[in-house]
């Protein structure tokens, strides 16, 4: 879906830049309209988030499968850590970045003479089957989070603090890495005092927002691998490999993107948790 949006957009010409009050100059491709650039950013850091957690997820499958000792271990806790946040972010956050692939078409995107609208209904299923996302959520609050006292999820905060710690020193990527290092802190706080007031509340109260935990668990997590997108990619260009490249430079552009567009979401996600907010518990059922 974002690649049929990326290429309408260089195609489709409709309005002038802002700067250009004549009606006679050439229409401009709307690419060149910040807003069309903002519905592209988004949807490439969901579509390339989502595949950097699947492909991490599989190479963590892998190590898990052939390695050995501690790494094999590692691996296997990190994937039964992970596996709710795999399933369901791409799947909610694909369907938001094909969403916005309707909208970069317009009304044509509405129509099945492009597929954008096909890719969407299809897209939509991914929420149901391998359990419902709100059944994943269910997982990760409920089972995955606290397992064997919190094991797993120290380690995943101790591998996003190893990466923090190595991105902090590079000039480029020091930003993101404090936003990853301010971001994974809230989360790891929030994750203690819920647990904190688990004995406290009844489990439907605990677990009356998982999907929120899900979700805001899920962008510390994808904002981690975009964080090591961009160290890899800034890599590539300082060897010379990949000089004036605009992948690359695409890679880090989008990190960026994610930090300080998608990523400040999670600070109300994190103080609705911590309330361990009833709200929609306590609506009547003839409210409804």
């Amino acid at each position: 879906g974002y690649l049929h949006a990326l290429d309408y957009a260089r195609d489709r010409t409709q309005g002038r830049p802002l700067t250009d009050r004549d009606p006679s100059s050439p229409m401009i491709p709307i690419i060149r309209h910040a807003d069309v650039r903002r519905m592209l950013m988004q949807q490439k850091a969901y579509t390339e988030g989502a595949l950097a957690l699947c492909f991490f997820a599989a190479s963590l499958f892998d190590e898990a499968e052939s390695g050995y000792g501690e790494v094999a271990e590692e691996a296997d806790t990190l994937l039964e850590m992970l596996t709710p946040i795999v399933k369901s972010w791409p799947s909610e956050f694909g369907l938001r970045a094909n969403e916005s692939a309707v909208q970069v078409f317009g009304g044509a995107g509405y129509t099945r003479d492009y597929p954008v609208e096909r890719l969407y209904r299809d897209n939509r299923l991914n929420h149901i089957h391998e359990g419902t996302r709100g059944i994943q959520g269910l997982d990760l609050l409920g089972r995955k989070a606290p397992m064997e006292g919190g094991r797993a999820f120290r380690l995943l905060m101790k591998k996003i603090s190893e990466s923090v710690a190595e991105a902090s020193n590079v000039e480029a990527l020091r930003e993101s890495a404090q936003a990853l290092e301010k971001w994974s802190r809230l989360a790891a706080e929030t994750t203690a005092s819920m647990g904190s007031k688990a004995g406290q509340v009844d489990a439907e109260t605990y677990l009356a927002n998982a999907t929120i935990y899900l979700d805001m668990l899920g962008h510390v997590v994808v904002g981690w691998l975009w964080l090591k997108q961009a160290q890899a990619a800034l890599r590539a260009l300082e060897t010379g490999r990949a000089a004036g490249d605009a992948y690359y430079d695409g890679k880090i552009k989008a990190c960026q993107y994610f930090f300080r567009y998608e990523m400040p979401v999670i600070e109300s996600q994190c103080a609705l948790l911590v309330s361990m907010d009833r709200t929609c518990l306590e609506m009547d059922e003839a409210g409804f």
